[in-house]
């Protein structure tokens, strides 16, 4: 997948992909934009050609933020029972926020991931007719 000749340190992925930064140096910016990713990085030129991540952040978003939501929900409907306007005005805003929140650092996680492990898209190899 990564046919690098040149010879970068080993990233930490986890620091660099919650940072949004390169995957090979750890200086480049890795986004270009909220979610876009950038063709390559401007420190060492890493072309971002094999990142594809997904629908596995949002997944991961969904599960977290829902975790806490939920129970914040519960919390507050069976100490105080408010009425329904009062839950609007405070989950929706907050599952927004924590949604957009964590939404990017965790597609840059994935990504940094993806390069440390190699991870490419799965192939049949076909047996030898001859």
């Amino acid at each position: 997948m990564h046919d690098d000749k040149a010879h970068y340190a080993p990233v930490n992925p986890v620091p660099a992909g919650l940072s949004g930064r390169c995957p090979r140096c750890g200086e480049g910016k890795l986004f270009d934009g909220f979610l876009a990713l950038k063709p390559s990085c401007t420190n060492c030129g890493l072309n971002y050609d094999f990142a594809d991540s997904g629908d596995g952040p949002a997944v991961f978003v969904i599960m977290i933020v829902g975790f806490i939501i939920v129970g914040l929900v519960l919390f507050v409907e069976l100490s105080f029972q408010p009425p329904i306007w009062v839950h609007l005005i405070l989950w929706l805003p907050l599952t927004v926020v924590l949604a957009g929140g964590t939404l990017r650092p965790l597609k840059g996680l994935m990504i940094a991931l993806q390069y440390r492990h190699q991870a490419a898209e799965g192939r049949l190899d076909k047996p030898d007719e001859t």
